[in-house]
C-alpha cells in the first residue's frame, strides 16, 4: 500500500485550484488589458472619441457652474432631482451624466470616468457604450422615484420625501454600469469585485440615495450582461426562404471586436 496517500488529493485540488485562478487571471487580462490595447494601437486616437468627449464634458460643467450664472444655466440644462416632473427629469437626465454631484470632488472621479468610457468604447464599440451608460443611470434615477413614492419602511426599500430634493446628477451610475457590464462579458471576476463590490459596501457604509443607484445600476449592468451572453450563446437556426434554407455563415470566435472566422 502507498504511503501518504492521503496527502495527493488536497495536493491535487490544490493544483487544480490554482490553475483555474490563473487561467481566469490570464484570460481576464486578455480580454480587459491587451485586447483594448490591440484595438486603440490599430485605430489610433479616434477609438477614445467618446472617452474624451465625456470627460471635457463633465469638466466644462464644472467650469461654467463655477461661474456667474453658470450653476443656474447648469441646473436649467441637467439639473435632476426626483421631485421634478417625470418629463422634465427624463429630458435633462442626459446632460445631467455631465454635470457633477455637488458633494463629490470632480477631479477625483475624471481617470475613473475616462477610463470607463474608454475600455466600454473600445470593447463594446461606441454604440452598445452610449446605450449601457444611459440605460444604467436612467434605472438608478427611476428606481430612486419609486423609493421616494413608497416612503420610509418596506424593510428599508422606501426612502424619506426629503430624498426627492437631492441633486442627482453626475456620471458615477455610468462609469459603475460600464464596468459591471464590461466584467459580465469579458467575464471578469477582479474587475466585477472591484466595482460592483465597492458598490456594495458603499451602500452598506455610506446608505444614501446615490448608493441605492448604484446598486441598482450594477444590478440593471449585471441582466444586460447576462442577456447579451444568453444571445451569444442560443444557437442559429436556418432560415426558410422560398422553399430553400439559408444558412447563417461562419461563426467568428474570440472577442467581440475579433474577426476571425472558425473552421
Amino acid at each position: 500500500m502507498a504511503v501518504g496517500g492521503g496527502g495527493e488529493q488536497p495536493r491535487s485540488v490544490a493544483r487544480r485550484a490554482a490553475s483555474f485562478v490563473g487561467q481566469t487571471i490570464l484570460g481576464e487580462w486578455q480580454g480587459i488589458v491587451v485586447d483594448p490595447v490591440r484595438q486603440l494601437w490599430r485605430r489610433g486616437l479616434p477609438a477614445l472619441t467618446l472617452a474624451f468627449v465625456a470627460t471635457f464634458g463633465v469638466i466644462f460643467f464644472h467650469d461654467l457652474a463655477q461661474r456667474p450664472g453658470g450653476a443656474r444655466l447648469v441646473w436649467l440644462l441637467g439639473g435632476v432631482k426626483a421631485d421634478l416632473p417625470l418629463w422634465l427629469a427624463l429630458l435633462r437626465t442626459p446632460i445631467s451624466l455631465y454635470v457633477p454631484a455637488l458633494d463629490l470632488p470632480v477631479w477625483a472621479g475624471i481617470t475613473q470616468l475616462f477610463l470607463a468610457f474608454a475600455l466600454a468604447e473600445l470593447i463594446l464599440g461606441r454604440a452598445r457604450t452610449l446605450v449601457i451608460a444611459y440605460v444604467t443611470t436612467l434605472a438608478g434615477t427611476l428606481t430612486a422615484r419609486v423609493m421616494i413614492a413608497i416612503g420610509p419602511g418596506w424593510g428599508g426599500l422606501g426612502l424619506p420625501a426629503a430624498c426627492g430634493r437631492v441633486l442627482d446628477t453626475g456620471p458615477s451610475a455610468a462609469v459603475v454600469g460600464l464596468f459591471t457590464y464590461i466584467s459580465v462579458v469579458r467575464r471578469a471576476p477582479v474587475v466585477f469585485t472591484l466595482t460592483g463590490g465597492s458598490m456594495v459596501w458603499e451602500s452598506i457604509a455610506v446608505p444614501n440615495l446615490a448608493g441605492r443607484e448604484h446598486l441598482i445600476a450594477v444590478g440593471m449592468a449585471i441582466v444586460l450582461g447576462l442577456f447579451h451572453l444568453r444571445e451569444r450563446t442560443l444557437p442559429r437556426t436556418g432560415t426558410v426562404v422560398r422553399g430553400a434554407t439559408t444558412r447563417p455563415g461562419p461563426r467568428t470566435v474570440g472577442y467581440e471586436n475579433s474577426t476571425r472566422a472558425a473552421p
